[in-house]
Parts: structure tokens; sequence; C-alpha cells
């Protein structure tokens, strides 16, 4: 497993139909792209049809009996570390985000995760109950995100300018810089880590 190159996944946490998620996804994912180090793939939430999770316990302790959660986590228990993209519901992240983190555990243990956020406050709340559900799933939530909110969100929002990101690029650059880094760092610490400990069990 020694010099295989880390696979990222740049999750999209919302399903509506109108979602504005899009637009920095593939704006966060060009940037990982970048990052010749790395492999990096977008996985989206529309495309797994999660049910609301209704399992007789965590796959921690039982196995996942619905096709869609076992899908889910063969999907993501495939990836080194997870840049999520985050919206803003009511100062906290999607009921599709928060579903599909319960819909596994095991497969999000010892991963880094970054996210980017948007909105008013550029999702900054819901960013911090995301690092805070990633503690309990034993994840590594890293200090640095990335933040669209107020004056960047309205020119790249639909309901706004509805600009290109390229116009909020300079901006917004050296937090993703900052965040894609430190992501780097920890993704190998931690590929290394589960790497020694699968060889010592």
């Amino acid at each position: 497993m020694a010099g295989m190159k880390p696979r990222i996944a740049v999750v999209i946490g919302s399903t509506r139909k109108s979602r504005f998620a899009d637009k920095p996804a593939e704006w966060i994912l060009a940037k990982a792209k970048e990052r010749t180090g790395w492999d990096v793939d977008l996985v989206d939430l529309r495309d797994f049809d999660l049910p609301f999770f209704d399992e007789r316990a965590s796959n921690l302790w039982v196995p996942s009996e619905d096709p869609h959660a076992v899908k889910w986590q063969e999907t993501i228990g495939g990836y080194d570390g997870f840049i999520f993209v985050v919206a803003e519901y009511n100062r906290s992240i999607t009921g599709a985000l928060k579903n599909a983190l319960d819909q596994a555990y095991k497969e999000w243990g010892r991963k880094p995760m970054a996210a980017l956020g948007y909105g008013g406050l550029g999702a900054a709340r819901a960013i911090e109950h995301l690092r805070l559900i990633g503690v309990e799933l034993q994840m590594v939530p890293l200090r640095n995100a990335v933040h669209i909110g107020a004056g960047e969100f309205r020119k790249v929002s639909p309901m706004g300018g509805n600009g290109a990101m390229s116009e909020i690029d300079e901006v917004l650059a050296p937090s993703a810089k900052a965040m894609l880094d430190e992501l780097d760092w920890w993704v190998r610490v931690t590929m290394t880590g589960r790497q020694e400990s699968a060889a010592a069990a």
C-alpha cells in the first residue's frame, strides 16, 4: 500500500433540486485535482437514494441491511479523506448530509475531513456542527475551511449576481490553499497510521 495516491472525495451535502452546491463543488474539485499527488472524485448524495437511517444499530456493531446504505458504505470506505460541500440550514448541516454521515461509521474513522461552506455567514455554524459530528465518527476535522459568505456569496448565488466562481477566486484561493495543504498533511499521516494498524492486526 505504500506509495499509493490518497483518494479524496468531494461530497456534495445538499440534494435539493434548486441547490447552489454544484458551482462551489466543481470549483473546489478543480482546486483539489491540481494536487498531482491525489486522486479526487465528486461524490453526490443524489446518486445514492439513501433512506432515513433505520438499521438495528450503527454498522460499527451490526452490518447494515439496506442495499442503498451498503452501497454508500462501500463507496466512502474507499476514500482516504473528504471535502464536504456544506449548505447551512437553520444553523446546521442539511438533513441529507446528517443522514449520510449516520449511515456509516467504520468507513469514516481515522480519516481527515475538510469543508467548504456557503451562505450568509459562509456556513460557519453548520461547519462547526459538522466538526462535532466528525469527532464522534472518529474523523479528523480540520481547522482550516473555505467560507463563501456575505458579498462573495451574493456575487455567485442565483439569488444575487449568479456570476462564475472565477469572480471570487482571488478572495477564496488563500483559504482553499490552506485547507488543502492541511488536508494533504493529515491524509498522509492517517493513511500511514491505518496501514500500520492493519499490519499489526
